[in-house]
């Protein structure tokens, strides 16, 4: 396995067609302006590594952090530097911006993205556990937005993501209690994907992403435009992009290859390049 930007406190590790992004800022993986400044470049960077021009693109994210907790939340101490401080309101919309741009980015790569919680998973990084794909977690993990605290709402896109995938009473009930939910509550939700025994887990987690980096990239891409354009725009918006999104399959390789593997060896068996 290959590592990049291993001194930041987020960095990429290589795992074949798998970008593993870790979160690694002992020991409560708190998110200040540094975590949120080398988040933002990795998130960047993942961005290049999944273009679909590159020859040796990424074809599945997996999300992760190192250490007892998937992270505590937020350093307080940042919000307070913008409370104090002038234009405290113009600042702290910028943050959010930025924040939201990077959640974006990450939402809308071009292919499968995984979050694993191993543990406490609270505010920032529940959010961009949200903005995946796919959130696994163990049975101990738990989750929360508690930003009532601090007097604030979550602004990195958790409450109308956590609509998204819960309803709106639900996603209304979690931030206005603040309290955390079990993993099991979530997956009963529809939130959380899968939950997993906690022995193995990491690496069950990678053989997830391992797992959908081997499948069709392209038509995971158009999967993944069809429901992001429903749960937006209603049903009938995503039925209007379907020729678009779809007929440009039947130009991949992986779609041609695949007939033919079907049509000579039965289903099943076809070997995908993301092509």
């Amino acid at each position: 396995m290959v590592t990049e930007s291993s001194a930041a406190p987020v960095r990429i590790e290589r795992d074949g067609d798998v970008a593993v992004l870790v979160v690694d800022a002992p020991p409560l993986n708190l998110f200040d302006a540094a975590v949120f400044d080398a988040l933002e470049a990795r998130v960047a960077e993942l961005a290049e590594l999944t273009d679909p021009a590159r020859e040796d693109r990424v074809r599945a994210v997996l999300v992760r952090a190192e250490g007892r907790v998937v992270s505590g939340g937020v350093d307080v101490a940042l919000f307070g530097e913008i409370a104090e401080g002038p234009d405290a309101a113009a600042v702290g919309g910028a943050l959010w911006a930025r924040l939201l741009r990077t959640v974006q980015t990450l939402e809308d790569l071009p292919v499968p993205t995984v979050f694993a919680a191993h543990g406490l998973t609270l505010t920032a990084a529940f959010e961009l556990a949200l903005a995946c794909d796919l959130l696994v977690a163990t049975e101990q993990a738990s989750f929360g937005l508690v930003e009532i605290v601090v007097g604030l709402t979550p602004s990195m896109g958790g409450p109308q993501r956590l609509a998204e995938r819960a309803g709106t009473a639900r996603a209304k009930e979690l931030v206005f209690t603040g309290e955390r939910y079990p993993a099991r509550t979530l997956q009963e939700w529809g939130v959380v994907s899968r939950v997993l025994p906690a022995e193995g887990f990491t690496e069950a987690a990678l053989a997830l992403a391992r797992q959908v980096a081997a499948g069709p990239t392209l038509a995971h891409a158009a999967t993944k435009t069809l429901v992001a354009t429903s749960a937006r725009q209603g049903v009938r918006a995503a039925d209007a992009v379907v020729p678009e999104v779809s007929g440009e399959l039947f130009d991949s390789e992986d779609l041609r290859a695949a007939v033919a593997s079907f049509l000579s060896e039965g289903p099943g068996r076809a070997r995908h390049r993301g092509r």
